[in-house]
């Protein structure tokens, strides 16, 4: 998934002209520039405030009182970083947003377009603005402890520095800021996870104990969640909760808001009341307490002891730890630990994959019946496809906003509808949806495009390079220990050669009733840092291709790391290969098969069979007689 409001669904939204209105910031940004002067915020005055977009633990997708971003420029995509100075605003995002950044943001802001030549990276830009000895300020709760070292870096060899503000200068122009959600948990049974918390707790220690670390760190809100086996909602579409965790040999200490613990099966599930073993017994801490804790845990650290915090943690805990007791790793043993799903997750991930590719058929069925008729728009269509999922067994609520987009607002790639840009769905413009869910068996991420009548030639040839890149990842078969950026150039070939390509990612790990977006493995050309592909593990693979003011096109399955069988077994490193565990029909009226190999097509036939058997078998049992009629149409072989 590259990543609603219902109001009134205006009379020009068959015009895509009709754009999102930006939000005024004249004021706010007065505001701003006057408490980055008040010497109650900062001994002296800052000529330069950074606002990220993250939240403490480093989210992707953050809760309504930690979007400081969006609230001082109006822009709302999952990434962006915001800087204002005394005289100038800018907003540095990537090529997912440019376009939807450039609506939402008014004419105080300058859009800085990441990835392009000619944009300055946000220190240089600093440091030709600044005037001498500057200081820059960032709350250092949500900068990256590995933003700061670079941004600081920087800035002091130009002169500048770089303070850390321990109040957030938004929160103090934000009048009406939204309180921090603390919603009620759920407990997982091995069932789902496989693993008990208390084994994950050992198998930690007995890597802390190989590489001789005593203490550990953990701040991002899916590695509790996975850690303890429990689920939150705290954050829309991301099942986690508000917490820290720090983890000695036999210690364990949880930091979370406290009157969340009352509810006896969470206090079973976590043996508050009687731990099994003395070293299994949780600890419990107010959430804001995180600080002084770990300080005193740091002032007890003996010059051996080691304590290991990611360097994407806050910088404000990092710096808690003194330098020489840190051991700063890129990704933590719980984030490795997580992507590779064991055999009750896989299964899971199975299974949701399943319920929902029959919610997506019976989508497709209801929408080729009713776009003749002229009424069904992106919102409506999408709003379908979240009623037809909640049917299923086990759905919580949706993994990211669905991206309903039709013709022009197909070329926007996270685009989501609004009221001002709703389009009605016609017979003669491409549809892409990409959408997906949380099950409490696990979580699923696709994007099918489609046509509900006639779709033109270049339409269906710019789909073909797009599925042949998709079918040259889905079918690869590489050594063990590739890493996935490896792999991101197979699926841009067939485009390449026509001198077409895509500005985002080929692919992205997917957690297990969990973040729809994690680590630490993806298919990307942007990141050399991922870790190497192991079987279990599950990404996505969603090339596209986007036409300006035309359409956009991207086919997305999630797909499970396996063995692969080889005739020969060089330096006996063993292969592997993808699964695909979507299965829904990619629609054969899209392609021009000509341009497809023999291997192509026997793939696509292969891939539309299976989802034709395994999805066809659920919708007998479930009853569903026309979505099923509908499937078998759609997987008839290509001949």
């Amino acid at each position: 998934m590259s990543c609603s409001s219902r109001l009134k669904i205006n009379m020009a939204s068959q015009k895509s002209d009709t754009a999102m209105s930006p939000k005024i910031t004249g004021e706010l940004l007065r505001q701003l520039r006057q408490a980055m002067r008040n010497c109650k915020f900062f001994s002296e005055p800052i000529q330069a405030y950074i606002v990220p977009s993250g939240d403490a633990h480093q989210s992707e997708y953050i809760a309504p009182c930690d979007c400081r971003r969006e609230f001082i420029c109006g822009f709302n995509g999952s990434a962006g970083t915001a800087i204002v100075t005394e005289q100038h605003a800018a907003m540095w995002t990537d090529g997912r947003y440019f376009l939807q950044a450039s609506q939402q943001m008014d004419n105080n802001w300058t859009l800085m377009k990441m990835g392009l030549k000619e944009t300055p990276s946000q220190e240089d830009w600093l440091i030709s603005i600044l005037p001498d000895n500057s200081t820059v300020g960032v709350d250092p709760w949500i900068i990256a402890a590995d933003q700061w070292k670079n941004m600081s870096r920087a800035l002091t060899s130009a002169g500048h520095s770089l303070v850390a503000l321990q109040d957030n200068l938004i929160d103090a122009v934000w009048m009406d800021r939204p309180e921090r959600p603390s919603t009620r948990l759920r407990t997982l049974g091995l069932e789902y996870t496989g693993i008990s918390w208390q084994d994950k707790i050992t198998a930690l220690r007995a890597k802390m104990t190989k590489r001789k670390v005593t203490w550990f760190v953990a701040t991002a809100l899916d590695e509790i969640a996975w850690l303890f086996n429990l689920r939150g909602a705290d954050i829309e579409y991301n099942p986690v909760f508000f917490a820290y965790a720090i983890v000695g040999m036999n210690t364990i200490r949880l930091f979370v808001d406290l009157k969340r613990l009352s509810d006896p099966a969470l206090r079973e599930h976590l043996q508050l009341d009687s731990p099994s073993k003395p070293e299994l017994s949780i600890r419990t801490f107010p959430y804001e307490s995180v600080y002084t804790e770990l300080q005193a845990v740091c002032a007890a650290l003996g010059p051996k002891d080691k304590a290991w915090i990611c360097d994407k943690a806050s910088c404000a805990l990092t710096q808690v730890v003194p330098k020489s007791n840190r051991s700063p790793i890129p990704y933590t043993p719980l984030c490795l630990a997580k992507a590779v799903k064991n055999a009750a997750e896989v299964k899971g991930m199975k299974v949701a994959h399943i319920k929902d590719a029959v919610a997506l058929c019976e989508l497709f069925a209801w929408l080729e019946k009713e776009i003749p008729k002229g009424a069904v728009t992106e919102i409506s269509a999408a709003d379908k496809a979240e009623e037809l999922r909640s049917q299923q067994k086990d759905f919580v609520g949706l993994s990211f906003p669905t991206i309903s987009s039709v013709g022009p607002n197909g070329a926007i790639i996270h685009y989501r509808p609004l009221p001002e840009t709703n389009r009605t769905l016609s017979m003669n413009e491409v549809y892409l949806i990409d959408s997906g869910a949380q099950y409490v068996d696990g979580t699923t991420d696709v994007t099918r495009t489609v046509h509900f009548g006639t779709p033109s030639a270049f339409e269906k040839e710019c789909f073909t390079y797009v599925l042949k890149g998709h079918i040259a990842v889905s079918a690869a078969v590489f050594p063990n220990g590739t890493k996935g950026h490896l792999l991101d150039s197979f699926a841009r070939a067939a485009l390449w050669e026509s001198g077409l390509d895509y500005l985002h990612g080929t692919g992205h790990g997917v957690g297990c009733f969990l973040n729809v977006h994690e680590g630490p493995c993806g298919i990307s050309y942007k990141t050399f840092a991922d870790e190497p592909l192991e079987a279990g593990m599950i990404v996505s693979d969603e090339p596209g291709y986007y036409e300006d003011g035309s359409f956009g096109i991207r086919i997305e399955n999630v797909v499970l790391v396996v063995p692969a069988k080889t005739k020969y077994n060089y330096r006996n490193r063993g292969s592997l290969t993808f699964e695909p565990l979507t299965l829904v029909p990619i629609q054969v009226k899209m392609m021009s098969t000509e341009l497809l190999t023999q291997k192509e097509r026997d793939w696509v036939n292969e891939y539309n069979r299976k989802c034709r058997d395994v999805i066809g078998a659920e919708m007998e049992r479930q009853g569903r007689r026309e979505a099923l009629e509908w499937l078998s149409r759609e997987t008839q072989p290509i001949v």
